[in-house]
């Protein structure tokens, strides 16, 4: 009967404890809209945007706060600061709602933030960067019932240029161009592929301005006989005073595996490639801006098809030789 009566109060305890699991362990799962904004300012001036949080997740308390950013490294990857700093101010609209005040955001539903953005006279020109969070709290746990939600958060990056003539400094520069290889000789990089390999480029651009630029442009593969492939540069946003790896088209991370495919690259050309090849790529960054040029070339040849070749003859030829027959019998 006590066995009993143990293994009943065991039971009861585990499915308290996983219930209890079950209910703290809720889901958060926000979008907000529009992911990211580039604006145009002259100082002395404002505009309001129109943004929207939507909840699929549980009911949350949900805080919008704004936030500097910067870049973290050369492939688009951000670093929030923890501190909020530049002349730009940031007020919310909505006569319901301020910026770091909690509101309540039930399943299914959405809120509008009418988010106005001011640069005062007298702003210095430049690039201001900056994300708009939106962080859900983590519920108050009862005491000795451990929650398993954790603090979550969605952002939206806003790009601001403060610039009184609209005029913007473009100043861009390539840092590398070049094929990643791991040959050698004499200190000296060898650009020498098998004809079957991967022939990975590596692209990173500068940006010593200001401003904000987006290159526009093409990479060009340029054969032995005159044939010409062209891969079209993506566009993406380099930011003020920083580098980014440019990408072509078709990306380098598409149909990729190997150690090839380990370091981040600009593109990835694949076929069957013999002699030499230039690489060449022109780019541009809007109208009356500077254009840029950089070049490299390398060496294919079928190294390994023609060991094998090799291989198989001299295997050949000793097995033709061994059971021939001895010209003295």
């Amino acid at each position: 009967m006590t066995n009993t009566f143990t293994f009943l109060l065991v039971f009861l305890i585990f499915n308290f404890l996983l219930l209890t699991s079950s209910v703290n362990a809720q889901q958060v799962s926000l979008s907000i809209s529009p992911p990211l904004l580039e604006l145009i300012i002259k100082p002395g001036k404002s505009l309001m945007v129109a943004y929207r949080v939507e909840n699929f997740g549980d009911p949350v308390i949900l805080t919008v706060k704004l936030h500097n950013f910067e870049p973290k490294d050369n492939l688009g990857n951000i670093r929030i600061k923890d501190e909020f700093s530049g002349p730009i101010r940031f007020d919310l609209d909505n006569a319901d709602q301020e910026l770091e005040r909690p509101f309540f955001l039930k399943t299914g539903a959405s809120q509008q933030l009418l988010l106005r953005i001011r640069a005062p006279e007298g702003a210095p020109e430049g690039d201001y960067y900056y994300t708009l969070l939106a962080e859900a709290a983590p519920p108050n746990s009862k005491e000795g019932v451990a929650s398993t939600r954790g603090r979550a958060s969605i952002g939206s990056n806003i790009l601001i240029t403060v610039t009184d003539s609209g005029s913007i400094e473009v100043k861009p520069k390539v840092v590398l161009f070049d094929l990643l290889t791991k040959l050698n000789l004499f200190e000296r990089k060898l650009r020498v592929f098998d004809s079957f390999d991967k022939v990975p480029l590596i692209f990173i651009v500068e940006n010593k301005g200001k401003n904000m630029i987006k290159p526009e442009g093409k990479v060009t593969l340029s054969g032995n006989f005159g044939e010409q492939i062209k891969y079209d540069v993506i566009p993406k946003n380099i930011l003020s005073e920083s580098q980014r790896l440019i990408e072509a088209t078709p990306s380098a991370n598409i149909n990729c595996s190997g150690q090839t495919c380990l370091t981040p690259t600009s593109l990835i050309l694949s076929g069957f490639f013999i002699g030499f090849y230039r690489l060449s790529t022109q780019l541009t960054f809007g109208e009356n801006s500077p254009t840029i040029f950089s070049a490299t070339n390398f060496f294919a040849f079928p190294f390994k098809l023609t060991l094998a070749v090799i291989f198989v003859l001299i295997v050949t030829i000793i097995i033709v030789k061994r059971f021939s027959p001895d010209e003295d019998d």
